[in-house]
Formats: C-alpha cells, structure tokens, sequence
C-alpha cells in the first residue's frame, strides 16, 4: 500500500497537471479567437480521441511494465509541452486570434496530444491496483483514486482560469512542463513489482482486439455491464452538451462558474467515502444502486426553476461518480486476470466515452427545435405549463426529466436481467486465474 499511495501521489499530480492545460488553453483559444466553433470542435477532438485511443493504450499497458509505461506517458507529455511552449514564443501573437489559421491548430494539437498522453496513466494506474492492492481492501482503493481524479478537476478548475487571466498561456506550458519534469524525476526513485503477460507478444497483435473480447465473453455478463455503462454515458452526454446552458439561464456567468468549484468537491467526497467505507460485498449492486439514486435526481433536480435544488441535485449526482467508477474497476480487476486488463480497460473506455461525444452532437438541435419551442409556445405550456413553468430553460429542464425517467427505467430492468445475475455470481466464485486459464 505504500508503494500504492506513492504512485496515486504521482498520477495525481500528472493528472492535475494535464487537465490544468486542456482546461487553460480552451479558455485561452476562446477568448483569442471568440470562436464558439473553435472550442467545440476542441472539445470534439478531445472526447473522440479519448474514445478511440483506449484500445491503443490499453493494449500498451499489457504489453510493457508499467513503469515505463507511465514514464514514457509523461515523457510524451513533456516533449509535447515544450514544443507548444516554443512554438508561442517564436510565433506573432496576431497568428493566435484568428481561428482559421493552421499554426493555431498545430498548437492547440500539440497541447491536446500532450493531455492525452496522460490518459495511458489511468488504465496503468486501474492494473497497479490489482497488482499491489489486496483484494480485500481493493474497492478502497479504487475510491482513491476517484478521489485524485475529483482533485485534478477541482483544481484545474479553479487554477486554469487564474492562470491564464494573470500570467498567460506561456506561463500555462512552462508550469506543465516544469510540474510533468517533477512527476518523472519522483517516478523515477520508486521501485514496484510488475506483472508482465506474455499473451499479447504470443499473439503478435498490438490492439488486440479479438483476444480482449474473448476474454470478456469469458466472464458471463461483463458485456451487459459494459454496454449499461455506454448507454448512461449517452444519456449524460445531455448534461455535457445542455447543463451550462440551463445553469446560465438561473444565473450569472460569476455565480455559474463559483458554484461549479464548489459542486466539483462532490468527486472528492465521494471518493473518500468509498475510501473509508468500501462498496459493500456486491460492487455490482452499489454500482446499479448509485444509479437508481442518480436517475431520481436527474428526474427531480430541475423540477422547478431553482438553482439551489439544481446544486443539491448536482452535488449528489458528482459524489456518486466516483461510486460508480470504482464499483466497475473493482469488478474488472477481480474477473479479468492481470495479463488482459490493461486492454479490457481501454477497450471499456473507448466503448463507453464514444456514447457522450455522439448526444452531445445530437441533442443540442433535439432541444432547440422540440422540447424548448414544445415548453414556449407548443403543447407543453398548457399541458404542464402551469405548475412546471414555461420558457427556454423549462425546455431544457423537461429534456433532463425525461432522460431521468429513462434512464431510471433501464436501470431497474438491467437488474432484472440474466446478465446481471451471472455477473454477480462470477465475481463471487470464479477468481481471475481461473478465468486466465480457461482462454488459455
């Protein structure tokens, strides 16, 4: 456990680090460029190289030892850094202010590649628990680390913005290249075991993919919990694309984005909870349970246009994700041996992050053109209109209700399913050598 917390200590400070700098420059690049279309599409690119780089680095992590794995994540961070950062200092400032201009792509490209290179880390850091974490306490630990990922957020929140409103983006680079200097000189004074699988050299293949979904169909019921996972990331994905928006529309820009930094420390107090108190004997039904309680909220969080039951519903909501993501990683360490696990977690990020990114996309024209003109001047101001409230942001408020109530639906029957009683029972008697030696 030592070494453990030594290495979440590590990964914490790279995590903040490389969302402290996509966080900076996307404030930067809109206020350069006053572009909408330029952040969007920022925003684009990040989520969809998010969803199809983890089969690659998943498949990394079986591959090499984890050291170096996460060495050469923050090496790759540090050369990107740095090239960005030269490259803004040599070039005219005027080339920045124009969203058209390909240079100003190449920057923020660098900078994006830079970020992303810290995502081989939190699949590394997924196995490292397995390896180092007795299997007893091994929930706890993965609540650990929900509790690092709710720091990097809450931090970058908080920092990304002073630093670019008082010191610039060339002081944003200099920061991340000296803070990633640091995290690969302290990784490079700890000593951890490491587990090296031979099945993917055996193989030849790089990606894998064939292989990683034999061994989930090895385990009876590990899709079912994959794709329940995708299909509450395409529903969330109408908080990614709308809650700004509704927020907005309760209150000013100040008072939206200071309630923000104080809704992020529900990452951090979830996290600690499963910390300090587990996920229970069953993971699988803390995970369906923190659901069924996130869906009620989404039903009755925007049922009146009250910002203070909107915080309460959102703080609730942001502690139960770090529930959520470590009942899934509890789960897969247990059913999946060691040897697969690095490419079962990237191949469940890239199924699972791909559904966000697609809502975002479509449900923006699903709010504009049905439910705010239904809750303006259509059916819905006198069908509902009279204890719901009309207007835009009572549009957008019924499209959070509904997707609620359907996402709560599909929980409470999932758990109905065969699916979720064999996976329930596989994790309970079939341990992960058992499971390696069958594909075997």
């Amino acid at each position: 456990m030592k070494i453990f917390h030594a290495l979440l200590a590590n990964s914490t400070v790279a995590f903040v680090t490389n969302t402290f700098v996509w966080f900076a420059i996307t404030f930067w690049v809109y206020l350069e460029t006053r572009s909408v279309i330029a952040t969007s599409v920022m925003a684009g690119i990040y989520s969809g190289t998010v969803a199809i780089s983890g089969f690659f680095l998943g498949s990394l992590v079986d591959r090499f030892p984890k050291r170096t794995v996460m060495l050469g994540s923050s090496l790759g961070s540090l050369l990107l850094y740095a090239i960005a950062c030269g490259i803004y200092a040599l070039l005219p400032a005027e080339i920045f202010r124009n969203a058209a201009n390909p240079l100003l792509w190449v920057f923020i490209v660098l900078t994006l590649a830079g970020a992303l290179a810290g995502n081989i880390r939190s699949i590394a850091l997924a196995t490292l628990v397995t390896i180092l974490v007795h299997e007893e306490v091994r929930d706890k630990a993965n609540g650990l680390v929900g509790t690092a990922n709710g720091v990097a957020f809450l931090a970058a929140s908080i920092f990304s913005g002073l630093a670019i409103g008082y010191l610039g983006v060339f002081w944003v680079l200099a920061i991340a290249v000296a803070s990633t200097l640091l995290t690969i000189i302290h990784l490079l004074t700890l000593a951890f075991p490491d587990q090296r699988g031979t099945h993917a050299e055996a193989q030849g293949d790089m990606i894998d993919i064939r292989g990683t979904i034999a061994a989930i169909r090895l385990v009876p019921g590990l899709f079912g919990l994959i794709f329940f996972h995708t299909f509450n990331n395409f529903l969330g994905g109408i908080f990614m694309a709308l809650m700004d928006a509704y927020g907005l529309l309760l209150v000013s820009v100040q008072v939206w984005g200071a309630l923000w930094g104080f809704l992020s420390l529900g990452f951090i107090v979830g996290g600690m909870v499963v910390a300090r108190r587990g996920l229970g004997r069953n993971p699988l039904r803390s995970l369906f349970l923190a659901n069924i309680v996130m869906w009620t909220i989404c039903i009755f969080f925007t049922i009146q246009a009250s910002i203070e039951l909107l915080a309460i519903g959102m703080f609730i909501w942001l502690c139960l994700i770090p529930v959520v993501e470590a009942a899934e990683q509890t789960i897969l360490q247990k059913v999946i041996a060691p040897e697969r696990q690095g490419r079962v977690f990237g191949f469940a990020q890239s199924i699972e992050q791909a559904a966000s990114p697609i809502t975002a996309f479509v449900i923006g024209p699903v709010a504009q053109f049905i439910f705010i003109p239904f809750m303006t001047t259509g059916a819905g101001v006198a069908l509902i209109g009279g204890w719901f409230g009309t207007g835009t942001d009572r549009g957008l408020a019924l499209l959070f209700t509904v997707a609620g109530m359907v996402g709560l639906m599909v929980t409470l029957l999932a758990m109905r399913t065969y699916a979720y009683r064999v996976l329930s029972q596989a994790y309970h008697t079939r341990p992960p050598t058992e499971l390696y030696e069958a594909s075997a």
